[in-house]
């Protein structure tokens, strides 16, 4: 009785130490690719800023938080009435928890610039350059490689998109993916008891207009 007492503490405690990650599914990550070699003719529109979205969640033991990523700049290449290319800059020193206010809200903003998580001082862009568009499952699915780098480390990363709306004059698309962290050196594990997701979720809305 004492053993099963003991190991349903036990199981209790691993339990406890472990945070399930955000919904979401995970993109293929591998080595970055040369972008010299990626080339695309079409018609380049520019990513309407106000109008695009980047949303992340990370979850811990205890909870979750969300937030937002404002997008500085980009610009998506359109040929044949399809995605072609695009590269995209993210302002890092806008990044912000908007499940949270006041005292704790600084507390969060002020870690997730920090060194434990995006380093924001010196690295204060993230940037995310299209290498390959493949057809997806609909004519509005695509699937969409390209180079991620988060604090100076880049890796290609491959997820699925969706195009809702396009022509020669403007784009709307979006995604929904995972990536783990750890593959960009954000490695803050977070508290003992209260550890941190291996993987953040992203949201994106991306519009961009002629």
């Amino acid at each position: 009785m004492k053993k099963l007492v003991l190991f349903s503490a036990v199981a209790a405690i691993v339990l406890a130490s472990c945070a399930g990650n955000p919904e979401g599914k995970k993109a293929e990550t591998k080595d970055s690719v040369e972008t010299a070699s990626v080339t695309a003719v079409g018609e380049a529109l520019a990513v309407d800023t106000a109008a695009s979205t980047v949303v992340w969640t990370g979850t811990k033991v205890s909870g979750a938080h969300t937030g937002t990523i404002s997008i500085k700049s980009g610009t998506i290449t359109i040929a044949d009435n399809a995605i072609a290319a695009g590269d995209f800059t993210l302002d890092m020193n806008t990044i912000s928890s908007t499940d949270l206010t006041g005292e704790y809200k600084e507390k969060l903003d002020g870690h997730l610039k920090a060194d434990d998580f995006f380093a924001v001082s010196t690295n204060p862009e993230s940037t995310f350059a299209i290498t390959e568009v493949k057809a997806g499952a609909t004519a509005n699915d695509v699937v969409i490689s390209g180079n991620l780098t988060i604090k100076g480390i880049t890796k290609n990363i491959t997820f699925d998109a969706k195009v809702e709306e396009i022509s020669q004059f403007s784009v709307k698309a979006t995604a929904d993916f995972n990536i783990l962290r750890e593959d960009w050196g954000v490695s803050y594990a977070g508290k003992k008891d209260d550890l941190i997701s291996k993987e953040i979720n992203f949201k994106v809305t991306l519009v961009a207009k002629k």
